[in-house]
């Protein structure tokens, strides 16, 4: 097994490779304006410090999100296309999952918070670093206060947020080691990863404008 692990659901730019053992080479970059101009150095780069050519690699995972539209779609685009062109396997991932996965928590529940900008956070609650309780939701933090309360909390998001996520743990972005390494986990328990298929969540920040007139040429 050769994995190619990539996610730009959050700020994070990140690429890992895994041997099916251990993470092999990994490179994150936090920007959250270049998503698309970041990744495929970083994927180059990766490559080029496992010795390893794109040829070589046997899966990809990508990071689902929840995120935003724009970032989000660098990686699943990006992932799709390796996936074609290489006729190798494409499985998701929840970024969130990531997150929980690599979590300095030793035991639950906690939640994982990303933010989703708007003053609203990407969240879930997990039991464990692999168990999900709840599915991943947008919210205003002081709309979920209740529903959080006594949880340490790990993430960006919840970083932002301290009346709300009072206890934040690392990470604080999510890492596609940690994508990678949990991917690996759960193919060899025999356990079937998700889509490539995005979770916004929510509707994109570009709208059509109402009352919008088309005008064709007679």
């Amino acid at each position: 097994m050769l994995l190619l692990a990539l996610d730009t659901a959050t700020p994070a730019v990140t690429v890992a490779l895994h041997d099916g053992t251990a993470v092999i080479a990994s490179s994150s970059q936090v920007d959250a304006r270049r998503h698309g101009e970041l990744l495929l150095p970083a994927v180059d780069r990766v490559l080029a410090e496992a010795g390893v050519k794109l040829e070589a690699v046997t899966e990809i995972v990508t990071g689902i999100g929840p995120g935003p539209y724009t970032g989000l779609r660098v990686g699943l685009m990006t992932a799709d296309t390796f996936g074609l062109a290489l006729g190798v396997p494409v499985h998701g991932l929840c970024t969130l999952d990531g997150l929980a996965y690599a979590a300095d928590i030793e035991k639950g529940p906690f939640v994982v918070a990303t933010d989703a900008r708007r003053k609203e956070v990407y969240w879930a609650v997990y039991e464990d670093s692999r168990t999900r309780r709840t599915e991943p939701a947008v919210d205003r933090p002081g709309d979920i206060a209740e529903q959080v309360a006594g949880l340490p909390a790990v993430g960006a998001g919840a970083l932002l947020y301290p009346d709300t996520f009072p206890v934040v743990h690392e990470p604080e972005h999510v890492s596609a080691a940690a994508l990678a390494s949990l991917a690996v986990v759960k193919l060899a328990a025999g356990e079937e990863l998700p889509a490539p298929r995005p979770l916004y969540l929510r509707r994109p920040d570009a709208q059509v404008p109402k009352n919008y007139k088309v005008v064709t040429p007679k």
